[in-house]
């Protein structure tokens, strides 16, 4: 009966004491053992992005601050600007593949600007336009670039999970059931072999005494 009672380790591997189930064991812990350096190359590459989805970010931050900073310094002005005067229509954005993982990325934001008269409005309007529309275009991209870094941020985690499965839990419990396996098919061997060899000097010692 021992042949057929089924183990379970802290993996969560069933196996039975058998051939077949050794065969399969030992196909499983193949796929893994060859799936792993692909998982850590990919984690790896995935690590990097994040890096310099990171760098991106707070680059853009940064940008972000210097730009509020101008604006700060004609604060006293833009009670006089005509906020209406400007607006943001459409974003375009496109998809594309970043160490396999879909991230947005923005192509083109669409504004409408107003007319306005340079003659009676103020001589800083067209400074202002620009400072406002730089400033709509970074956040803009830092909400993207936000996006961005949060679905590589967790495909690399995923991924890292996954290499850890396989490298520190999957691989060795299969080693593990293989062994075990192995072990007991070897002392059954063993068993068999001597339980042969005492059938066969009792039937000698038989033979012997009847002749």
């Amino acid at each position: 009966m021992w042949r057929y009672l089924h183990i379970k380790i802290n993996m969560a591997i069933t196996f039975q004491y058998n051939k077949t189930s050794l065969q399969s064991l030992e196909k499983n812990l193949k796929m893994r053992v060859r799936a792993l350096p692909t998982l850590k190359n990919k984690e790896s590459a995935l690590r990097m992005e994040v890096k310099k989805a990171k760098d991106e970010l707070a680059k853009l931050q940064s940008d972000i601050e210097e730009q509020i900073a101008r604006y700060d310094k004609m604060l006293a002005l833009w009670g006089e600007f005509d906020t209406s005067l400007l607006h943001v229509d459409d974003v375009k954005m496109s998809v594309r593949k970043i160490a396999g993982v879909r991230v947005p990325v923005l192509d083109e934001v669409l504004y409408t600007t107003k007319p306005f008269s340079l003659f009676s409005a103020p001589k800083w309007y067209a400074d202002g336009f620009t400072q406002l529309k730089a400033l709509a275009q970074l956040g803009i991209e830092e909400e993207f670039c936000r996006r961005k870094l949060a679905l590589l941020e967790y495909a690399r985690k995923k991924s890292t999970q996954k290499v850890n499965l396989f490298e520190k839990v999957q691989i060795p419990g299969y080693e593990d059931a293989i062994r075990k396996i192995k072990r007991f098919m070897e002392d059954e061997e063993n068993l068999s072999k001597s339980s042969q060899k005492i059938v066969k000097s009792k039937r000698e010692k038989e033979a012997a005494a009847e002749a």
